[in-house]
């Protein structure tokens, strides 16, 4: 359930809310990972935090139709928990709200810290498989700058750069894990893939800063729900950020 939400604000949602339900006693699985035959299913909702229509729950009518639709004012829920909160407006408040989001999203991010040391080839090859370019391209025009001043260049805020720190752990891993494989051009491929996601967000969506990386460490993961091979693609994208094979003109 969408509404009139955007793709940016969607991916933003679905990535810090490490596609589980907000709700502490939830945090259910949303999306049913893709298989080699079908497609991932998505059973999550992008409930409002305040409603979105007259005499919906914690509705405001001071607000207008895109701060209603926005990421800050959007939670990600499965079915039952959407239908609760909206039932119990009383006891799940907007402030409630906010509070249950803002230490959700703290608790992705910690659980993909502590599950970065955990990460092995066998979770390298699981999100590697599905990141490769299907074809070369010709624009190899990536300048390599320190690591601090490419983070600026970027525009990437402390949370950003959190997320780089915590990909450092393993990248020296993921060197290891592309030297070794039988492929000899997979590197080149696995960076390319990267390159044209790249220009695709940045030309198309137009994002850039914090959002573009979001949406990049996202596709990296590939909306995996497994937060070890969530720790495995944001350790394949530090690498190539590491390297400047990715972000940098």
């Amino acid at each position: 359930m969408s509404g009139n939400i955007s793709e940016r604000d969607q991916k933003i949602l679905w990535g810090r809310s490490g596609n589980r339900c907000a709700l502490p006693e939830c945090r259910k699985i949303l999306i049913e990972d893709k298989t080699p035959n079908d497609r991932e299913s998505i059973i999550g909702e992008m409930a409002h935090i305040k409603g979105e229509k007259p005499g919906a729950a914690r509705y405001d009518a001071k607000m207008i139709d895109k701060e209603r639709n926005c990421y800050d004012n959007r939670i990600l829920l499965c079915g039952n928990h959407h239908t609760v909160i909206d039932d119990q407006p009383n006891t799940y408040t907007v402030e409630k709200l906010h509070e249950i989001k803002k230490q959700h999203e703290a608790w992705v991010e910690s659980r993909t810290e502590k599950e970065m040391v955990n990460v092995t080839f066998a979770e390298l090859e699981v999100i590697t498989k599905f990141l490769k370019a299907s074809q070369q391209a010709t624009d190899d025009s990536l300048t390599i700058v320190p690591l601090k001043d490419k983070i600026k260049k970027n525009e990437l805020s402390a949370k950003s750069e959190k997320l780089i720190k915590i990909g450092l752990i393993q990248v020296n891993q993921v060197g290891d894990y592309i030297d070794k494989c039988l492929d000899i051009e997979f590197g080149e491929k696995l960076r390319q893939g990267f390159v044209e996601e790249y220009g695709r967000l940045r030309n198309q969506e137009h994002l850039k800063g914090d959002d573009l990386f979001e949406s990049l460490t996202e596709f990296a993961s590939q909306r995996r729900t497994d937060f070890k091979e969530r720790a495995a693609g944001l350790a394949v994208l530090t690498y190539l950020f590491e390297k400047c094979e990715v972000f940098e003109k």
